[in-house]
């Protein structure tokens, strides 16, 4: 008897290190369920993406909101049954003032909106996706939870400059350990990956690594075997502290 075909959720996947993660899935034989808040923009993703042959869906979705993620989730239990694979791609990072780039404001004088909005996106959204997904997981003994996160959040590094970034990522990384702790033994493996300083429209042209080097790092965790660690956090394909 041949094997289901895996179903691997990715937010933000309209560009950056979400479309490509989607491609190489793909490429991989996985099925990527692509996702976005702009309907228009992820449809045209997920057809360039089926213009090279690939088979992949899509589905809007806005990780802030309840009840796109109820109809998100019912879109899933209705064509696919279950989900093998989540990556929780999607984040913001606007906190920026003037073009220097220079960070603001400190930590001192942020203000609460602004920590909400990072916090809805960047950490609650994972949480409440893998709320509404990790039962579809357990349905079958099977899953792979990625979280991507930031060096920016890594507590034994922690510095000056966007709070709100950072603490919103290092609640993501809060997350990760706690979904890990309470899927322990049930083969649903939940990671964090750090794809560090990426040529995308948040990491700007001078980053260092493409998004088809992040991609590929993230393939490799969302991918690990039976068997494999559980709550940890990778950096160019290994282990690193928290």
């Amino acid at each position: 008897m041949s094997e289901p075909e895996r179903i691997a959720v990715i937010t933000g996947g309209n560009r950056g290190i979400g479309f490509e993660t989607a491609r190489q899935l793909a490429r991989a034989g996985l099925k990527p369920v692509l996702t976005s808040r702009d309907g228009i923009l992820g449809k045209a993703a997920a057809d360039k993406l089926q213009s090279e042959g690939l088979d992949v869906a899509y589905h809007p979705l806005d990780v802030t909101r309840g009840e796109s993620i109820r109809r998100f989730t019912d879109f899933l239990g209705n064509a696919f049954h279950r989900v093998d694979v989540l990556i929780n791609n999607a984040g913001i990072f606007p906190e920026y003032a003037g073009s220097d780039g220079t960070p603001s404001p400190g930590i001192l004088e942020v203000d609460e909106a602004t920590l909400q909005e990072h916090l809805s996106v960047n950490a609650f959204g994972p949480l409440r996706l893998a709320q509404a997904v990790i039962p579809m997981m357990r349905r079958h003994g099977y899953g792979r939870v990625v979280n991507l996160t930031s060096g920016y959040a890594q507590l034994a590094r922690m510095g000056r400059g966007y709070p709100a970034y950072r603490f919103s990522k290092a609640g993501l990384n809060a997350i990760t350990r706690l979904l890990a702790a309470e899927t322990d033994g049930e083969n649903i493996l939940v990671n964090a990956v750090d794809p560090g300083w990426v040529r995308t429209r948040m990491g700007g042209r001078q980053a260092t690594s493409t998004p088809q080097d992040a991609a590929a790092r993230v393939v490799e965790v969302a991918c690990l075997p039976d068997g494999a660690p559980s709550g940890v956090l990778y950096r160019h394909g290994e282990p690193v502290g928290w």
